[in-house]
């Protein structure tokens, strides 16, 4: 067990690092897919109860979806460069444009398991059934015997009712899932449409040609790639240091003693460096030519203190 949780995170890390969105928010959607169908299959079960049915089923679709959307904050990596923009610089270099693309970036990424949710939620019909169901006007349904109070109605979808009105079940069913249905469908439409005309607006206002941006990306990747590793095997070097050190010797694998000769062990990175390559970036350039992230500023200032860095609203 302990050997599948690990390689299930080691799945979900490779593919929240990936730099292709389009695949990344497609296992996204297709996880959520999976995970809405066995909750409705196994744990869905309305109360058909007057004022509980309507709980359950917004419930049934707003809690999973809020939780998908905060975890999908959580794990989004320009959150946490946005709370350390706050704390370490207050902001400063945060404009109205770059705050709200950023936001933007933060939330649309999130919102791609909840939406599919909902979305799924409201084709599949069962928990607006559920919610709907006590709210049916006994009255509009043709030949609906008399005498019946409209509680009675909450009960249908357990179909817990006489049989002499359990016929009329399909026709409220039928007529819910149309509601629901419709609803689902034009969410889809009106998130596709919005999404369309946010990528439009994003292109329009950036500075950069399409090229550039697709080679940003790379460099973005490419960098995070080594950076990581480069990371892992200096903080292993640095442990290394710190534990001879302490007893005096170091038990190393073969792979650690290859490291080990193969490369010189480091100082410890003071914190003003950290906080200078920390935070969210805006696409800069110094003497026309791009910056394409903080370390790579960070590169470029440290080896020309007289630099001039020219600064726009543009983000990966």
């Amino acid at each position: 067990m302990a050997a599948l949780i690990s390689e299930n995170f080691k799945f979900l890390s490779l593919f929240f690092k990936s730099k292709d969105v389009v695949i990344f928010n497609g296992l996204i959607a297709v996880g959520t897919v999976a995970s809405q169908t066995a909750y409705n299959i196994f744990a869905f079960s309305c109360p058909c109860s007057p004022e509980r049915n309507y709980l359950y089923g917004l419930a049934a679709i707003g809690v999973p979806a809020l939780a998908l959307f905060l975890i999908g904050v959580m794990l989004n990596r320009n959150t946490w460069s946005l709370v350390s923009e706050c704390r370490t610089r207050f902001c400063r270099r945060l404009t109205g444009p770059a705050g709200f693309a950023l936001l933007g970036s933060i939330v649309g990424r999130a919102a791609v398991a909840p939406v599919t949710w909902t979305v799924l939620s409201l084709l599949r019909g069962e928990a607006y059934v559920c919610a709907r169901s006590e709210f049916v006007d006994p009255a509009s349904l043709e030949g609906f015997p008399e005498g019946y109070a409209p509680h009675i109605m909450a009960r249908f979808p357990c179909r817990d009712v006489p049989a002499e009105v359990l016929l009329f079940w399909a026709a409220i069913e039928r007529q819910l899932k149309y509601e629901s249905q419709l609803l689902g469908w034009l969410l889809t439409g009106l998130i596709a449409v919005g999404l369309f005309l946010l990528l439009c607006l994003k292109r329009c206002c950036s500075p950069l040609g399409a090229e550039q941006e697709a080679y940003w990306k790379n460099f973005r990747y490419s960098e995070d790639q080594i950076f990581e590793r480069t990371a892992g095997i200096h903080a292993k070097l640095l442990a290394v240091e710190s534990v001879k050190q302490f007893f005096g010797f170091v038990a190393l694998e073969q792979e650690d003693k290859q490291q080990l000769e193969q490369y010189q062990a480091q100082n410890n990175i003071p914190r003003s460096q950290w906080n200078n390559i920390t935070g969210v970036y805006l696409y800069k350039e110094k003497n026309g030519v791009p910056l394409y992230s903080q370390l790579n500023k960070w590169a470029a200032v440290s080896s020309d203190n007289n630099v001039e860095v020219t600064e726009m609203d543009a983000l990966c």
